[in-house]
């Protein structure tokens, strides 16, 4: 029918023309059969009980982790981080994990006295706020563990009262190793 065309359809009848149901074009006469193309292909729908677990054929030393803890001994001891005058009467000191977030722990001591028990390092900063005595203040980094990939890792901004980044540094610890930082208030 033709757009403006008066004509009337008979009825029944419309402008598309649809096939017959028993036409040529049902699913059991397709050119390729669902049935035989599964088939031919090798896919089944059901599961196979021949499919392994993944990771079947792996084998696991159980001993890996000892092995690892010995090697990283050797390659990563104390660190000494350094030395920092300041006037403030405290100080932020805040780490993150530098490289991969792998789990990370570490205990900060100041002056022998232990500040934080076990801070997780994540991919953003976290840290605490420590006060100073006049003199020599040690702040001591402890690495708890090293994470999933050794060693332990990390990166440490110290902050004066006024939010000024006086001291930063980075470290790569075996697990029980320290880095030391010595801060000096005037």
């Amino acid at each position: 029918m033709k757009i403006g065309d008066n004509k009337k359809e008979k009825s029944g009848e419309t402008p598309f023309k649809l096939p017959p149901p028993n036409s040529k074009n049902t699913p059991e006469k397709l050119l390729y059969p669902i049935a035989e193309t599964l088939e031919k292909n090798g896919i089944k729908m059901l599961p196979d009980r021949t499919l392994v677990q993944a990771g079947a054929y792996l084998k696991i030393d159980p001993k890996i982790r000892e092995k690892e803890n010995k090697k990283a001994k050797n390659y990563f001891g104390n660190v000494n981080l350094g030395a920092v005058k300041t006037v403030s009467k405290f100080v932020g000191v805040v780490c993150r994990d530098h490289e991969y977030v792998d789990g990370d722990r570490v205990r900060i001591y100041l002056n022998g006295n232990i500040v934080a028990q076990n801070l997780f390092l994540t991919a953003g900063f976290q840290g605490v706020n420590v006060d100073l005595k006049e003199g020599i203040n040690t702040l001591v980094f402890e690495a708890l563990n090293q994470g999933a990939s050794g060693p332990n890792t990390a990166q440490v901004d110290v902050y004066d009262e006024k939010g000024n980044l006086v001291h930063q540094n980075i470290w790569n610890l075996s697990t029980g190793a320290k880095a030391t930082m010595v801060l000096v208030r005037e």
